[in-house]
């Protein structure tokens, strides 16, 4: 897939169904975004070491089993192409949402300005990343938050095919509601697929106006065989 493919693929999000998922579940599916080629490139350049700042073993942190690697900037161009062209619409949506929740806070309209932002609170390091699960591997559920300042939307896509590649690995999303027990969404993906889905919290509407759920991703124990996800992360880290 050209570079040039990915802005197309953002500028032709159905804008309403975007709105209505995320408002509704946390999640909005997007299929095929990456080709077959662009996954087995991004899979085969995990073991490209000077594309990484840093490798973090989660069993060591506590986080689930596996792997995964931030890499540095300059990002490759897709990492980079896909953080330019999904961050526009998305922001849209977002300050619809910090409306709603009666945040004074805008996001600007394009993404190096946020960059900017980020780097003055003290966020300055890329989180964009690759993540790799073996057999018996999982992640637990959290959120990508890394500072005070943070996007309330990110992207998970599945490198690796389900089925062929791999058995189990299934991307979880919970919301937490108040005074209710938690809601579980499991996202059907393919390889190529993403999922867009919130961060932190999301407003729902109620009978006195929007409340706030928090929402966890994760991922299920994979039973057998191996699986890559990128995860594009729009703010950055201190």
């Amino acid at each position: 897939m050209p570079i040039h493919d990915i802005s197309r693929s953002a500028a032709d999000l159905d804008r309403n169904a975007l709105a209505a998922d995320l408002g509704a579940r946390g999640w909005h599916l997007v299929p095929g975004l990456l080709s077959p080629a662009r996954c087995a490139e991004l899979k085969a350049d995990y073991a490209a070491d000077a594309l990484y700042r840093s490798t973090i073993s989660m069993q060591r942190h506590g986080f689930g089993r596996g792997e995964y690697r931030y890499y540095r900037y300059p990002l490759p161009d897709l990492v980079a192409a896909l953080r330019t062209a999904f961050y526009p619409p998305l922001a849209r949506l977002a300050n619809d949402w910090a409306a709603m929740l009666g945040r004074a806070s805008l996001y600007p309209a394009d993404h190096a300005a946020f960059l900017a932002q980020c780097a003055l609170a003290g966020q300055p390091r890329p989180t964009p990343l690759i993540l790799r699960y073996g057999a018996g591997d999982y992640n637990c559920l959290h959120q990508d938050l890394y500072g005070e300042l943070h996007f309330p939307f990110q992207i998970a896509i599945l490198l690796s095919q389900p089925g062929a590649d791999f058995d189990g690995g299934e991307f979880i999303l919970t919301e937490q509601r108040p005074r209710m027990q938690s809601r579980p969404h499991v996202v059907p993906l393919k390889q190529g697929d993403a999922v867009i889905f919130a961060v932190n919290e999301a407003p729902r509407q109620g009978s006195r106006g929007p409340y706030r759920v928090k929402l966890r991703h994760g991922v299920s124990e994979i039973r057998r065989g191996e699986r890559f996800t990128l995860g594009v992360i729009f703010h950055d880290a201190g």
